[in-house]
């Protein structure tokens, strides 16, 4: 099953899917010939782990699994009530074949840039239109036809 990969640099996150990368731990350093030989040359650190139902992988907890953990303060405990604990359910440091999502951060720049070897996430969008923003262009260029039913809408407001 293959794991979506996240990778972030200056501002700028690209994605990836690729096959299971098992065994490797938050903070670890990984070439980029392990994903695809596209991305030789890279060197990239793992920043964050999540498995398939969403939960959050912590660096100071030793294992691949879940644990429930009894939380005061810092990462995944958004409580701010002095004195508040609770158990929050976690994964460990550790990829596994549960894994879904590993964050990644550029640590070295290959000889390609990012945005060549990954060139449909550099476009970019266009801008949706609304029936509010249709109407104020009509009003200031009167030869754009609108559909018939923004039109009369329209009219009616004013």
């Amino acid at each position: 099953m293959p794991i979506k990969f996240n990778i972030s640099q200056t501002g700028k996150t690209f994605h990836l899917e690729a096959e299971v990368l098992e065994g490797k731990k938050i903070g670890e350093k990984i070439s980029g010939n392990e994903f695809s030989p596209e991305l030789a040359g890279y060197e990239l650190e793992i920043t964050g782990i999540s498995d398939s139902s969403g939960f959050p992988s912590m660096k100071n907890i030793e294992s691949e699994g879940r644990k429930r953990v009894l939380m005061t303060k810092g990462e995944g405990m958004n409580d701010s009530r002095q004195g508040m604990r609770l158990k929050k359910t976690l994964r460990g440091n550790t990829s596994s074949k549960d894994t879904a999502q590993i964050n990644l951060k550029v640590l070295k720049q290959g000889e390609k840039r990012l945005e060549e070897i990954f060139p449909t996430q550099c476009q970019p969008k266009e801008k949706k239109t609304n029936a509010l923003t249709s109407a104020t262009l009509a009003i200031e260029n009167p030869e754009q036809k609108l559909p018939e039913n923004k039109t009369e809408n329209a009219a009616e407001k004013k």
